[in-house]
């Protein structure tokens, strides 16, 4: 049994301490915006914040979060999230769609702890964040333009 806070709210859950963050959210607790994307922590489609910083959720094991805060895209808030999710509607930056909640959440920690990044930056924060659609130049100039907003 773990009790953690997620988008706010303590939750307390009882399943095994070696549940995968990504299970218990989409199946416990039918937060269904964080997708499963391959499993082993590779794709990015996954990431939550854990603490402030994100984390792949399919790898995180709810046995260890115990007084943790989580934060999934559909609790994101702030104006860091805020910039991203309007740029990426005014970059169009979506296709598919499938990464998009975990490429959100990496982007919006990266403008959280670097608030004008450069390209070097974006790569460095956005790498392992896959896109079956290779968006990747609309999400750089997307994270830009965030930036862009953020500075006013």
């Amino acid at each position: 049994m773990a009790t953690f806070t997620v988008n706010g709210k303590s939750v307390t859950l009882d399943v095994d301490d070696d549940t995968p963050l990504l299970w218990a959210l989409r199946d416990e607790l039918r937060l269904t915006g964080t997708k499963f994307g391959c499993g082993i922590a590779q794709c990015g489609a996954c990431t939550v914040m854990l603490d402030g910083a994100p984390v792949r959720s399919c790898q995180t094991q709810v046995g260890t979060l115990d007084g943790a805060e989580i934060t999934t895209i559909e609790g994101l808030d702030g104006p860091e999230a805020e910039a991203v999710q309007n740029a990426w509607t005014k970059i169009d930056v979506p296709q598919c769609g499938w990464c998009q909640s975990g490429q959100v959440m990496a982007a919006t920690a990266l403008l959280k702890d670097t608030p004008k990044p450069s390209d070097a930056d974006i790569d460095n924060a956005m790498w392992g964040n896959v896109c079956r659609c290779a968006t990747y130049v609309r999400i750089r100039a997307a994270i830009h333009d965030a930036a862009d907003t953020l500075e006013g």
